[in-house]
């Protein structure tokens, strides 16, 4: 079934419900144990995200490439940073394929294992100076596969939670799924900033970096628990036996929409990493934190992150998707554009407020992201379309950021000027993407 660029359509505070939800707005059990799935699962799989991201801008270059020189190390260790981003969507055009043929809950309990497995594997792998060239090339294929499960992971637990709650409900129930990625990174960097504080920088290098990716053992095995209880959604059971040829239907009709996804997330994927990531190794190569410290500042940035995304949902709810995603774009635009001027004054209270206010407009975007990338497509495209739409923005934008940020910042004196300048140009594609989407808040999902 088609549904027009216009239909879906209805006033906020007005919402349609959605088939085997409570038609007075409150959650059901089905509901809450399907955040809860969605929420772990997110959660170990940014944890490693995390981690990775935080390893590559400190030990990775010299463990997995000691024979470069430091900048190149840093370079190269970056590139397989993004190669997980880059593996992103063709794991969400398979996995996504496959849920909208064979359902959401199926899927999703091969993603969870396929994205632990990966992350265990990259906690027992040998450095370059016990098997040499082999190190790194397993490490990136490794870090494919993370990412290739992620691609499928992250949209199907979030429509797993969409198709699954009360239209009223549905921007705050895609948030607090949605914090399971900022209470990854805090328990992401206080488990770095607890290894670093009580190892040796040797005892680090040598084995503790390997602790929290053997460490998803455990978040595997409640999480599979977990999910095996979440029923199928009752949108897709409505539409099971309609669905014959869903990719086809989504390339045909929808691809206008599935580009403006696209775009639409280029500035919080970019900026994400650019002020997580880049801005770890920036403050520590160029600026001389030590890593405790930088580590710190990330944990206050991404604990206060987890209120704004939580208020982005509530909000999306009340006043609609596209005005709480152009108010996150302004917060970003406020913090970006003095940002590396507030790190170079190398005061710690003021560094962490810019990266705080940057992440903040970032997870307040990412509170209602579930709920308006759900609503923009019908139930027979929705997980395959919507894939693609994130992981594509975040293969285009996100994924070269910190390597595009480190190779301007060696290329010109004024690389954070020309690195704030491509921030700029990600809000403004960000913002016309977003104004040429329709507002389909609160419309049904059974569509």
């Amino acid at each position: 079934m088609r549904v027009s660029e216009a239909e879906g359509q209805t006033a906020v505070g007005r919402p349609e419900t959605t088939p085997g939800n409570a038609e007075d707005g409150s959650s059901t059990p089905t509901a809450r144990r399907a955040v809860l799935s969605g929420a772990l699962g997110s959660a170990l799989e940014w944890f490693d995200f995390s981690v990775y991201g935080a390893l590559s801008a400190t030990v990775f270059p010299q463990l997995f490439f000691p024979g470069m020189a430091p900048g190149a190390a840093l370079l190269a260790s970056f590139a397989t940073f993004g190669v997980g981003l880059v593996a992103r969507p063709l794991g969400g055009l398979v996995f996504g394929m496959l849920g909208d043929r064979f359902g959401r809950r199926n899927v999703l309990m091969v993603t969870l294992l396929l994205m632990g497995a990966a992350s265990v594997l990259i906690g027992a792998l040998p450095t370059y100076a016990a098997v040499g060239i082999v190190a790194p090339a397993a490490l990136v294929i490794l870090r494919f596969l993370q990412g290739f499960a992620l691609g499928g992971e992250l949209t199907g637990s979030q429509l797993m939670v969409m198709e699954h709650s009360p239209s009223r409900r549905r921007g705050i129930a895609g948030a607090l799924m949605s914090v399971g990625s900022p209470i990854s990174q805090v328990l992401a960097t206080v488990t770095l900033t607890a290894l670093a504080a009580w190892l040796s920088e040797e005892q680090f290098v040598s084995w503790g970096w390997r602790v929290p990716f053997l460490m998803s053992v455990a978040l595997i095995a409640v999480g599979y628990y977990i999910r095996h209880r979440v029923e199928e959604t009752p949108a897709f059971l409505a539409q099971e036996e309609q669905t014959t040829q869903p990719t086809r239907g989504l390339l045909r009709e929808h691809w206008r929409t599935v580009a403006l996804l696209v775009l639409a997330w280029a500035a919080p994927g970019a900026l994400y990493y650019i002020t997580v990531t880049f801005a770890t190794s920036y403050l520590t190569g160029q600026l001389g934190f030590d890593k405790s410290s930088t580590f710190g500042m990330m944990v206050v940035a991404n604990s206060v992150s987890v209120a704004a995304s939580l208020l982005g949902g509530w909000t999306s709810d009340r006043i609609g998707r596209k005005r709480v995603l152009f108010s996150g774009l302004a917060l970003l635009l406020a913090f970006l554009i003095p940002f590396f001027l507030i790190l170079d004054t190398r005061n710690w209270w003021l560094a962490a407020f810019a990266i705080t206010g940057a992440l903040c407009g970032v997870q307040f975007m990412t509170g209602c992201q579930g709920a308006f990338y759900a609503e923009a497509l019908p139930t027979p495209v929705r997980y395959t379309g919507s894939a693609l739409g994130l992981t594509g923005g975040n293969m285009v934008f996100a994924a070269p950021a910190p390597f595009l940020a480190t190779w301007l910042m060696q290329i010109s004196d004024n690389g954070t000027l020309l690195v704030t300048a491509y921030g700029l140009l990600t809000i403004l594609v960000s913002g016309v993407a977003i104004k040429l989407l329709p507002n389909r808040t609160g419309r049904s999902l059974a569509d």
